[in-house]
């Protein structure tokens, strides 16, 4: 049995943290995955940020709400999951993804928890575990699932590294020239031919 495991930013919503640096002007908290690989020096960048300006879990929040899926996103999951068995692995946190996951048709989620005091400041986070990604895939695999995944970042390539087939969706430049070795795919049409195309060669 097939199983597709996607990334959430990126590849069917977007950036949370960009949309939070396009409300703020806080040209800082763009960065994302796609720039720093290493998450964790990433999300205490993005924490000393918020502290920095007196921010908290409300303004994130407040944004990932006013967020809509990629236009196309909702159909292509729609057809997918009439396909295969589809998991969502993300990076992203269950306190902020409510609101995304009930727009795309609530599909299965793994991520991870935010710390958030009782003044509303974000103290830190907990991942679910040591690279998420990578061992659900594993996990998944130990199953007698074929597993084929799609994302967009360097926080994606451990999940495609360990899937039985791999696909680039939308990948910035220098994640295409450090993975070379992947199907590109530059829109839901293009990535729905190269997962099925995987799936037959498996």
């Amino acid at each position: 049995m097939h199983l597709v495991c996607l990334d959430l930013e990126g590849v069917l919503v977007p950036e949370i943290w960009i949309g939070l640096a396009e409300k703020t002007g806080i040209e800082s908290l763009r960065a994302t995955t796609r720039d720093i690989p290493d998450y964790d020096r990433l999300m205490r960048q993005r924490l000393k940020e918020l502290e920095k300006r007196g921010m908290g879990f409300e303004d994130l929040k407040s944004v990932a709400e006013s967020l809509e899926p990629m236009e196309g996103a909702r159909e292509f999951l729609d057809w997918l999951r009439d396909r295969f068995q589809v998991i969502i692995l993300s990076d992203t946190f269950y306190q902020l993804a409510g609101a995304l996951m009930r727009k795309l048709g609530w599909p299965t989620l793994f991520c991870n928890q935010l710390e958030i005091d009782q003044s509303g400041k974000i103290s830190g986070y907990r991942l679910r575990q040591e690279h998420p990604k990578r061992e659900a895939v594993k996990a998944l695999k130990s199953l007698n699932y074929r597993v084929l995944a799609a994302g967009d970042s360097y926080n994606d390539l451990g999940m495609l590294a360990e899937a039985d087939a791999g696909v680039l969706f939308r990948p910035p430049e220098n994640v295409v020239r450090d993975a070379p070795d992947y199907v590109v795919t530059e829109d839901y049409a293009a990535l729905s031919q190269a997962l099925i195309a995987a799936s037959k060669n498996l």
